[in-house]
């Protein structure tokens, strides 16, 4: 055994392959392992810095994965709360078993991955049945890999549509689908509200964008409006809905507050461990307009970055440092 740990840049980790159906499984069963009390999973620490002027955010997250018995210490720094140039977020891993370090990595190939896999789950579970249309508003990292994990999940959707702004983001997200699917057209809207209107799934994972605001009032008659802890959902959204889901009702707490409207109130029917293990409906009723807030946990981190590490140290890359002797 070794006390060495493994270090892992975003060029070591940005061509290791693993595909949408793998992370899935990995993200279901994180939450599976939570729900059945192996895993532990504290609320996220948010600190929002004193400089207004640099809107600087910094976050931590612990957790314990019950099912791989590694421990997960992930960290996140912004500068400029939609600044994608500065911002830094880490993850590094601890093997329970042998009681030794494993890998400190970057983490953002891990969120682009898990981010889209509990947007799939969540949608695979709430949605209406039949649901053929999906609006994905946002092109930034957390969104661009949504469309093919979505498909994924469930493959009936027939109509593809995105909202983006920003040329590189819409690239990306259509290069994205094209990997996966390369069959599938997509289809770019200029009116957020109509498309929101004429979609059975509305997934929004923008930042402070050049959109209208998304209402839960604008969804059809059930509907499922997906925030990805996203700026572009209107304060109150959470308590138009008939019904509500969370990945967390705790993280939901750090870093959803304004969603619930002008009484501070945060009521949440379900949440999505529960969901997945089948304790919980994903809606109540067709007709249910249904929201659902999605704030990262680090149980659905850990499995996808050690799947990562673990192919990216089997292919030879990385260093290994030891910083206990």
């Amino acid at each position: 055994m070794s006390n060495a740990l493994h270090i892992l840049t975003r060029t070591d980790l940005a061509d290791i392959d693993i595909t949408p159906e793998e992370v899935i499984e990995l993200v279901e069963e994180g939450y599976l392992a939570f729900a059945r009390g192996e895993s532990r999973c504290p609320v996220k620490l948010m600190l929002p810095l004193p400089d207004t002027e640099r809107d600087a955010v910094s976050y931590s997250m612990l957790g314990y994965d019950g099912s791989l018995e590694h421990l997960g210490f992930k960290t996140s720094y912004r500068q400029g709360s939609t600044s994608a140039e500065k911002y830094y977020t880490t993850i590094s891993l601890y093997d329970d078993t042998t009681g030794l370090p494993f890998a400190l990595m970057d983490c953002q190939r891990v969120g682009a991955a898990r981010t889209p896999a509990t947007t799939a789950i969540t949608a695979k579970h709430a949605a209406p049945d039949g649901a053929a249309s999906v609006l994905m508003i946002g092109t930034g990292i957390q969104g661009r890999n949504t469309l093919p994990y979505l498909l994924t999940a469930l493959p009936g959707l027939e109509r593809l549509r995105l909202y983006g702004t920003h040329p590189d983001g819409i690239a990306e997200s259509r290069a994205a689908l094209r990997r996966w699917f390369p069959d599938r057209e997509l289809e770019l809207v200029d009116d957020v509200p109509a498309a929101i209107a004429e979609s059975d799934i509305v997934v929004v994972a923008s930042g402070r964008a050049a959109h209208p605001k998304v209402r839960t009032e604008w969804l059809r008659p059930g509907g499922l409006l997906i925030s990805v802890a996203s700026k572009g959902v209107e304060s109150g959204a959470l308590r138009a809905a008939d019904y509500t889901i969370a990945t967390s009702t705790g993280q939901l707490g750090v870093t959803g507050t304004r969603l619930a409207g002008h009484d501070g109130e945060l009521v949440i029917d379900a949440e999505l461990p529960d969901i997945v293990a089948g304790r919980a409906p994903g809606r109540r009723d067709p007709a249910d307009r249904v929201f659902a807030f999605s704030s990262g946990m680090i149980i659905t981190d850990i499995p996808v970055a050690h799947a990562l590490a673990t192919r990216a140290v089997a292919a030879g890359r990385g260093q290994q440092v030891r910083l206990w002797t």
